[in-house]
């Protein structure tokens, strides 16, 4: 039998996002929205010494977006755009199948059950797509 797509620890995640809210005076902004399912993701950043010092979301998508959010955003500060865009990248490629893992960005393993639904992956990007822009733009 397979596993609920979504279980009490994901949902745990959707509702817990760190970083919601808006900067008030961010260096780079960037929006990404989902022509497949509507959801929606705002990132601003700061950054500092080469590296994301403050993020501010808002998130409007489904759980597994929602998930995503809250993985990307727990481990965001300290990291540079480039680790970020790497993130990004390794995401896209394994709900693309075409990696075996989605690398090594910190509790991405916990969306593994998302993977057949190809419908949802669009949602699980945007939180990544849009932070990985936003920092780049701030790096200049």
């Amino acid at each position: 039998m397979n596993a609920p797509l979504y279980d009490t620890a994901l949902l745990r995640l959707a509702a817990t996002i760190p970083h919601l809210g808006r900067l008030a005076e961010p260096q780079a902004t960037s929006e990404r929205r989902s022509p497949v399912c509507g959801s929606r993701v705002i990132a601003d950043v700061r950054i500092e010494e080469g590296r994301i010092s403050d993020l501010g979301l808002q998130v409007s998508a489904c759980a597994l977006g929602q998930a995503s959010a809250n993985i990307m955003a727990s481990h965001a500060i300290g990291r540079s755009p480039e680790q970020l865009a790497e993130a990004r990248d390794a995401l896209t490629a394994w709900l693309a199948g075409e990696r075996a893992d989605p690398g090594d960005w910190p509790g991405l393993e916990q969306l593994a059950r998302a993977l057949p639904h190809t419908g949802r992956h669009a949602a699980i990007r945007l939180p990544f797509e849009a932070a990985a822009e936003a920092a780049a733009r701030a790096q200049g």
